[in-house]
């Protein structure tokens, strides 16, 4: 594999980061959400894995609370990892970077809606305390899932809250 470098994401990255969300997720269309994200003026963690002068991975984390803590939790998503250079660890690389840059924060817990195959690796676990910001299908409840970082959990049970590009409700669901 190509060496890539992790770091966190420039306002110059941002049209090659829209670009690449589709060739990733060609049956959803994410620019929206990864757009307002990248624009929101705090309380997001974006790292992008570049090759040269290329944007090959990227991946979001937004700071989230429940009731009235502070924010001690983070909504991974979304990540990418452009599929010419899949299969390589790349993926994995990106996610772990942030848990590290989380965890330095404070962060104790981190939430996703995604594939427990994949994020398993990670140690995600379904997640029964928390519940999604938007309703989810019922089929879905084994998709959400948290793990828990170093510092250990201090989120209360509840909602999970999060900034408004995360409130439409097509993100939560089919």
């Amino acid at each position: 594999m190509t060496r890539v470098a992790i770091r966190e994401t420039a306002q110059t990255d941002t049209e090659q980061l829209l670009a690449l969300y589709p060739q990733v997720f060609p049956d959803e269309d994410l620019t929206g959400v990864v757009t307002a994200l990248l624009d929101e003026p705090s309380g997001v963690l974006s790292l992008v894995g570049k090759s040269g002068n290329q944007n090959v991975a990227h991946v979001i984390f937004t700071l989230c609370y429940t009731g009235t803590d502070s924010a001690t939790g983070a909504l991974l998503g979304p990540l990418g990892v452009r599929p010419d250079h899949q299969g390589g660890g790349l993926g994995t690389e990106i996610v772990r970077a942030g848990f590290r840059r989380l965890d330095e924060m404070g962060v104790s817990k981190v939430f996703v809606l995604g594939d427990p195959g994949y994020y398993g690796r990670f140690g995600f676990e379904t997640e029964r305390r928390i519940q999604t910001p938007c309703p989810i299908p019922d089929e879905w409840t084994e998709v959400w899932q948290s793990v828990l970082l170093s510092k250990g959990d201090r989120m209360a049970d509840g909602v999970l809250t999060v900034p408004k590009p995360w409130m439409n409700p097509a993100l939560w669901s089919d």
